[in-house]
């Protein structure tokens, strides 16, 4: 496919980063010629340096013949504006980053009107994400596939848990809920588990199951919670702003700490059901005025990781049920399981994942058999949902034990019509079902990639 990223802040090199090795042709446009320079360099893609809005530079960098315009200014107006001009220079599908939330609800209605494909807002993107962690208070991450109808979720054997000292096989034996262990981390380690498996205090796991049955499983393994009620969060950015404003409609009791006295300010007319503190969320006595020690759970959401680090590692301290931090530099990843940083959430990451999935899409239309992306464990895992359409593969109505799967390749989840399919060794793959793979292998494009 022909792409053309227009705007070249995190989010844009995030974005040019993952697409780097998917084998596309690439086109980069912003106007700072040594980042520009610095990235055909780095990623071997063409570019061109200039105002992305401009009819000439779009031309330039060939847009007219491109399967994808993403732009990410830092403008709303201009992103707006820019995907106009592509769509008029007859660019096929636009993505375009929209952060004002008024905007993004008056865009929604004109989507089609101004040509724009598809609309991320990093900050409520961002949001939905954290808000699905407190509504569900044992699982750190949710992923959906098949519309809804299954999940790969993340779960940590803490002290309790009764998967602790179970190898896979006796997992599925003692289980009376259906679920599949589809990949571990245990420190810096990604393991793609066998049967013999065992699992320890600590481990980080990703599951599937039928969504339906989520809860029962969560109740089984005793690592049910009581719903979180009462949160803190530190950060009056649009992040804070969208979370406190879903979770609030939720009749949450949240209290908002922000440290610009102005931004306080409208944010407490436009919270009516939030308690807006102005004061800095980073200093102990005011966490402890405020009540830390009473809270459910601590959301960090301070433009600044070191400082989201130490107040999260504070509220760990003071027993916090649950925490949630918000890291932006990749960098910083390797050291936040040995501070006890477990639930992160990172604006570009989440945004980049949206994208990627997008483009494989459009990509299925084209000859990719992918329907649904996501990337887990800092990148090191793709979960991947492909269509079973191929009649000329040889891989249709053979019990799985049969067929020769690749190395750290696992298929998670089969769905068949409306029934969601946990797979064991005779379950078979037929014509028409969504396969759910996890894998640590990169860059899959077929479900037949899979095998040997």
């Amino acid at each position: 496919m022909k792409i053309v990223i227009i705007g070249l802040g995190t989010i844009g090199k995030t974005i040019l980063k993952n697409l780097a090795n998917e084998g596309h042709n690439v086109t980069i446009i912003d106007e700072d010629k040594d980042k520009v320079e610095s990235l055909i360099e780095k990623y071997d893609v063409s570019g061109v340096v200039g105002n992305g809005a401009s009819l000439a530079i779009q031309k330039e960098a060939g847009v007219k013949g491109a399967d994808l315009a993403i732009v990410l200014t830092d403008s709303d107006e201009l992103n707006i504006f820019t995907c106009l001009v592509a769509k008029k220079l007859g660019v096929k599908n636009t993505i375009t980053r929209v952060r004002n939330p008024e905007y993004s609800r008056q865009i929604m209605d004109m989507q089609d009107e101004l040509g724009i494909s598809m609309i991320v807002n990093p900050e409520k993107d961002t949001a939905t994400e954290i808000f699905n962690m407190i509504n569900l208070p044992s699982i750190g991450q949710v992923d959906h596939f098949g519309n809804g109808r299954a999940l790969l979720f993340e779960i940590v054997a803490e002290r309790g848990c009764s998967l602790i000292g179970q190898t896979l096989i006796s997992i599925g034996k003692s289980l009376s809920t259906r679920v599949l262990i589809c990949a571990v981390q245990r420190g810096q380690e990604v393991i793609i588990p066998t049967g013999n498996f065992l699992i320890q205090e600590g481990d980080r796991i990703h599951l599937t199951s039928d969504a339906k049955s989520l809860r029962d499983f969560i109740s089984e393994i005793n690592l049910a919670r009581s719903p979180l009620k009462n949160i803190m969060i530190v950060g009056g950015g649009k992040i804070g702003y969208y979370l406190s404003d879903e979770l609030s409609r939720k009749k949450y009791k949240i209290k908002l700490i922000e440290g610009n006295r102005e931004a306080a300010e409208e944010l407490a007319e436009s919270l009516p059901k939030v308690t807006v503190i102005h004061g800095n969320g980073t200093q102990h006595d005011l966490l402890i005025e405020e009540g830390i020690e009473a809270m459910d759970a601590f959301i960090a959401l301070t433009n600044t990781d070191e400082e989201n680090m130490v107040v999260t590692m504070f509220a760990n301290k003071l027993n916090v049920r649950k925490t949630i931090t918000q890291i932006k530099s990749d960098d910083l990843y390797g050291m936040l399981d040995e501070l006890g940083i477990n639930n992160i959430v990172s604006p570009k990451n989440i945004v980049a994942d949206r994208v990627i999935s997008y483009i494989r899409a459009i990509a299925n239309k084209r000859g990719s058999n992918v329907l649904t992306l996501y990337r887990l464990v800092n990148d090191k895992v793709e979960a991947l949902e492909f269509l079973a359409k191929r009649k000329q593969d040889k891989i249709y109505d053979k019990p799985l034990k049969e067929l020769n799967i690749k190395k750290d390749c696992l298929i998670a989840c089969i769905i068949r019509e409306n029934e969601v399919v946990i797979p064991d060794g005779n379950s078979t793959i037929k014509i028409g079902d969504n396969i759910i793979v996890v894998t640590t292998h990169k860059n899959f494009d077929d479900l037949i990639d899979i095998f040997e």
